[in-house]
């Protein structure tokens, strides 16, 4: 019989101390996907204060072409 276990939650990065800005981009990298799409909670593990954050930081960073709209 196989074995099920609850995966732990993930830590919201911000919420341990960390700030994101639209400047670090080797940090948005890891909330968008392949396909430059903006990865949901459940996936990044922020909550829904910082998700937000998350996405006008990663627009923004769109917006002067440091990060892509689709690859």
């Amino acid at each position: 019989m196989a074995e099920f276990y609850r995966k732990k939650k993930k830590v919201c990065y911000m919420c341990a101390g960390k700030d994101i800005d639209y400047k670090d981009v080797e940090v948005l990298k890891k909330y968008i996907n392949d396909k430059g799409k903006i990865l949901p909670r459940r996936v990044t593990g922020a909550c829904a204060k910082h998700q937000r954050h998350i996405a006008e930081q990663i627009k923004e960073a769109r917006a002067i072409a440091l990060l892509p709209y689709t690859k």
